[in-house]
């Protein structure tokens, strides 16, 4: 029997909240962390050399900017600015590299963008050499990259699984025409199913596909049909994140017809209806909007209670550290959360200057790890158990975190969450609003100088 969530009780549960990619998340962090912190905490990192590490590149090319981006990228007809971009990029890289040395084990490597596959032949072996020289990326690795299908071709992709990706994400966000009118995004059903098929043809180990529901023009019956389309293709993953509506972040966004753009209950219901024919589907509802095959180490990471969460998102390759290059690129490092500088200009300066560019971090309290270690629990297990801190911290967590779970009566008596004495449980209705549940052992909320931006529950 599907589950009903009236209107009502969406409207009440609907607020700005943390996606917990991190505790703290950014905008708790500090200016005052800059880059003699970060040294501080590489120069820790080489006192630690057995420790495997995650990599994130960041590449903001695009070949046009869509309506509905909210990603840190950059349309430009200059010659050579990948070339440019790349020259700093190896800089940063020799700047960290001399101060925890090379040959590191990497257990995961990530290029995000914009658009990485802009990036032609010769630039993305570049690329690649440049980490492999310095790095010892395992033979088990996951190797991943996300790509634009409008600009793909299927030898594209075939020299990407040569070159040694063994993961890649597709950007589909809804096969409607009027809503890809809506987004200026124009991207047929056949260049997207050419470009999936020559995945799997390369012989990737994992396709993926990013979906964004709440777009304009989106109704129930247009997005019904793009998830039997998507389902049909069998991805091994899908993530299906809700659009936010944030013109005064990413002024692209001012193009967006917010008049033909469902909001509140009718937008949660197009993410209810994702939810229902993924399941129906045979896929496993990883966190709060990712979806994978059963037979998935997403999946099975799930079962086993050892799902991980980090900047890049949910993961089965955890590593206690992760670096970050390239302009916004955000790492994890011995306990500090580091930024680079969103600005290219800004990010271009402080590598030209011979320095590392970090505009803002924080390094981790006691009670931020335990708080940490507790949400994320939520957010990848669903779960709490209270025994879970006690070898970490001394103590059970409903001891440690008394005064924050206070807080979570209410949500009990609304059926977000059971708790007794082995610890919280997520209920099914609580998934959907699993990071409300969160949020109450947030220490930082409501209490930043500015106004974050963060999304809505839905």
């Amino acid at each position: 029997m599907p589950l009903h969530i009236p209107a009502e009780f969406v409207e009440k549960y609907n607020k700005p909240g943390p996606r917990y990619t991190s505790y703290p998340t950014v905008p708790a962090w500090e200016q005052e962390f800059g880059e003699p912190e970060y040294r501080e905490a590489l120069t820790e990192l080489n006192d630690r050399p057995a420790d495997e590490l995650a990599i994130y590149l960041h590449l903001p090319f695009c070949a046009k900017a869509c309506h509905y981006c909210g990603c840190n990228m950059l349309v430009t007809r200059e010659k050579g600015a990948v070339e440019q971009y790349l020259d700093r990029v190896e800089q940063e890289l020799e700047r960290v590299t001399s101060i925890i040395g090379t040959g590191r084990k990497v257990a995961q490597f990530h290029w995000g963008g914009g658009t990485p596959n802009y990036l032609n032949e010769e630039e993305t072996d570049r690329a690649l050499n440049m980490f492999r020289g310095a790095f010892d990326i395992n033979a088990d690795a996951e190797v991943s990259l996300e790509i634009d299908p409008r600009i793909a071709t299927p030898e594209q992709t075939l020299s990407l699984k040569q070159a040694g990706f063994n993961r890649i994400s597709m950007g589909v966000q809804d096969f409607d025409q009027r809503t890809q009118k809506a987004i200026g995004r124009n991207q047929s059903r056949e260049k997207t199913l050419k470009i999936y098929q020559s995945c799997r043809d390369a012989g990737f180990e994992g396709v993926n596909v990013d979906l964004v529901y709440g777009l304009p023009g989106q109704t129930v019956e247009s997005f019904t049909d793009t998830l039997k389309g998507i389902i049909e293709l069998q991805p091994d993953r899908v993530a299906c994140f809700s659009y936010a509506h944030v013109p005064w972040v990413r002024p692209n966004q001012e193009l967006v017809d917010t008049t033909i753009m469902l909001t509140g209950y009718d937008k949660f219901q197009l993410f209810m209806l994702t939810v229902d024919m993924f399941q129906e589907g045979d896929y496993s509802w990883i966190g709060i909007d990712h979806f994978a095959k059963k037979s998935d180490e997403l999946s099975v990471a799930l079962e086993n209670r050892a799902l991980h969460r980090n900047f890049m998102g949910y993961a089965t390759k955890p590593a206690p550290h992760m670096l970050a290059f390239g302009m916004s690129g955000i790492g994890d490092v011995c306990d500090r959360f580091v930024q680079n500088d969103a600005d290219f200009g800004g990010w271009s300066d402080g590598i030209d200057a011979g320095g590392l560019p970090i505009v803002k971090g924080h390094k981790l309290s006691a009670d931020d790890k335990l708080r940490r270690f507790a949400i994320l629990n939520l957010m990848c297990n669903l779960e709490l158990p209270w025994s879970l801190t006690e070898e970490a911290y001394g103590a059970p967590a409903n001891e440690l975190l008394a005064d924050s779970l206070k807080a979570l009566p209410p949500l009990i008596e609304d059926g977000l969450a059971t708790m007794d004495e082995g610890g919280i449980r997520i209920t099914a209705k609580g998934r959907y609003f699993v990071r409300n549940v969160a949020m109450i052992l947030d220490a930082y909320l409501g209490k930043g100088k500015g106004k974050p931006i963060f999304s809505k529950t839905v």
